[in-house]
């Protein structure tokens, strides 16, 4: 099945207006270096090879560069990364931090360019290039010569240093790199950064592959590397944050800041909220059952371990209440003290990723997206959204999984276009953080759900 340019949210006819999934896309971030030399762009860019001006290669598409090179679309944001560092905005973004010019910034290439070291960069390779291809598949040295003749296998091209990307595990873990962060230099957004502009950071897996996507889901994909199921990309993506989110939370050189917690890995706008001294002003936030926090604690960004949650009831029903008892036991530890926060962020991380290895090793069947929709809305987790980021979360995943229903035959592109009207006001409940109301959102989410549901 050849998927058209721009992924299949395009297919699918959803306007991606809203400020959530704007924000999301502000800036484009790539995987850390690996060893070996990279080639840079102009190595893949041959009408021969990934340059064409259509896809209509035998094997791969062949217009790859293009699609990466789109100046207007998601598909093309890798290649816009390292320009918007040259932006007014990014100036000012660095001149709050004193990085000096961002274009030249360690703390900025690490993310808005493949930033390999002087003596691993080939003769065509250009920083400016952005996030090239060898961001994603790794320092092409090893196998640009030989991935692309006959018999050339997957298996030959990862064992010459190509990444695996068709693993879900493994494509999380290179774009939570920058899409979450990671403990290598340059590849960690403080809150000192979002404080000086940079867009709040947040992940989701099979969206980002969307949006990012420069393949045909077709026979020869499945042949040469297997079935790619949206569904699997999601869920896998999703435990693969809360491991990697909790994993850098528990290292003290990354946690902190000074006197203060690093703030980075809190729920922003359970803090960014209104503040006035009106005697009749009304609340705006809801205690959340999930998190057996003090009142008026500031909580950690749970918007993955949400999703998560709703995944292992259904999808990994044994190992369900292990991993929700460790999220209790993590936000309870956060009012105990750094030690308790810190074995807590241990424990949540040990069950996120057994539930990663768990969602990367089951088969996915057709209604397990239904199932899932429902788990998300439902009544053991539809309390939980009292906060914007995880609600923003919960309507991409409703999204994404009817989108997979669609591409996989389960639902017809008519059925699915007749209730877009209450996705989109399920959109339009998170479209802007100042306006988000939990009922609201609530009432619109299960309106949502119930829409696809009624598909089944």
């Amino acid at each position: 099945m050849r998927q058209p340019q721009g992924g299949r949210f395009g297919q699918f006819g959803i306007a991606l207006r809203h400020a959530v999934l704007t924000a999301l896309l502000a800036v484009a971030l790539p995987h850390a270096v690996a060893a070996g030399t990279y080639q840079g762009v102009a190595s893949c860019a041959g009408s021969t090879c990934h340059g064409r001006g259509e896809g209509d290669g035998r094997v791969v598409r062949q217009d790859e560069l293009r699609i990466w090179q789109d100046p207007s679309s998601a598909s093309g944001a890798h290649s816009r990364a390292a320009a918007v560092l040259s932006t007014a905005r990014g100036a000012r973004i660095a001149a709050a931090l004193g990085l000096g010019p961002a274009s030249a910034a360690p703390a900025c290439l690490s993310c808005h360019s493949t930033n390999a070291p002087g003596d691993a960069r080939g003769g065509r390779f250009l920083a400016a290039d952005g996030v090239g291809c060898e961001s994603c598949h790794g320092a092409a040295s090893g196998w640009i010569s030989s991935h692309y003749a006959m018999p050339a296998s997957h298996a030959a091209n990862v064992a010459a240093g190509m990444i695996p990307l068709d693993r879900p595990q493994v494509r999380a873990r290179v774009c939570l790199d920058c899409h979450f962060g990671s403990d290598k230099p340059g590849q960690f957004v403080s809150h000192a950064m979002m404080a000086a502009g940079h867009p709040r950071v947040s992940f989701e897996l099979d969206l980002f592959s969307a949006m990012q996507g420069h393949y045909d889901l077709d026979a020869d994909y499945a042949r040469r590397k297997g079935r790619l199921d949206s569904v699997q990309l999601w869920a896998v993506g999703q435990a693969e944050a809360v491991r990697r989110a909790t994993t850098l939370f528990a290292q003290p050189g990354l946690a902190s800041e000074g006197l203060f917690p690093q703030f980075y890995f809190f729920d922003c706008h359970s803090c960014h909220r209104a503040i006035t001294d009106d005697p009749a002003r009304r609340r705006t936030f809801e205690v959340n059952p999930g998190r057996p926090i003090p009142f008026g604690n500031p909580p950690f960004n749970d918007e993955n371990i949400i999703m998560l949650s709703a995944v292992a009831a259904i999808l990994a029903p044994a190992q369900a209440a292990r991993f929700d008892g460790a999220a209790r036991a993590f936000h309870a530890g956060m009012a105990k003290g750094r030690p308790q926060a810190q074995a807590g962020a241990q424990a949540l991380a040990s069950a996120a990723g057994a539930l990663s290895d768990s969602l990367a090793a089951r088969s996915y069947g057709p209604d397990t997206a239904f199932q899932v929709i429902a788990a998300i809305s439902g009544k053991a987790i539809a309390p939980r959204f009292t906060d914007y980021a995880g609600s923003a979360q919960a309507v991409m995943a409703v999204d994404t999984l009817l989108n997979a229903l669609v591409r996989e035959g389960r639902v017809t592109l008519g059925a699915a276009a007749g209730i877009r009207a209450q996705i989109n006001k399920a959109y339009d409940a998170v479209s802007a953080p100042e306006r988000y109301d939990p009922d609201a959102f609530r009432a619109a989410l299960g309106r949502a759900s119930a829409a696809v549901g009624a598909l089944r």
